[in-house]
């Protein structure tokens, strides 16, 4: 396994402290405003998924705090997770429908530049040791 820094084993339960407490909202407080996010698309009941996705989300929350050999893989499962939910982001963006703040089309359009943002710090090529392709001449 390789050796990771102070600051990314903090990174790492950091983050999984935000997925449980993030996941456990699902599920108690801010469930409405989880269901404002759930595109019309999806087939399932709003409160389904977002009940779901709050357990996925804890799941992940606590693989990441506890599996600590594990980070290569629970680090990509976060990051697949991260980009599985971005569409419920451009949904509540497109529909105008106000959750977390978010009262506005501009705070709206604003937080998904960090939900990409975000999403791409979960899954770093160093971190995961993800080889990057080698390119000759410019070209894969």
């Amino acid at each position: 396994m390789k050796k990771v820094s102070h600051s990314q084993d903090i990174a790492r339960i950091l983050l999984g402290t935000f997925l449980t407490f993030a996941g456990t909202s699902h599920l108690t407080f801010a469930r409405d405003d989880f269901q404002a996010q759930v595109p019309d698309w999806v087939p399932l009941d709003k409160d389904l998924t977002v009940l779901l996705s709050g357990g996925v989300e804890i799941s992940l929350g606590l693989a990441l705090m506890v599996l600590a050999r594990k980070r290569k893989y629970t680090g990509l499962a976060a990051a697949a997770f991260f980009a599985m939910v971005f569409p419920g982001n451009i949904s509540q963006c497109t529909h105008h429908r106000d959750a977390f703040g978010l009262d506005t089309d501009k705070k709206r359009f604003e937080r998904l530049f960090f939900s990409l943002y975000s999403s791409h710090g979960h899954c770093t090529v160093r971190e995961y040791g993800i080889k990057k392709p080698k390119l000759k001449n410019n070209r894969l």
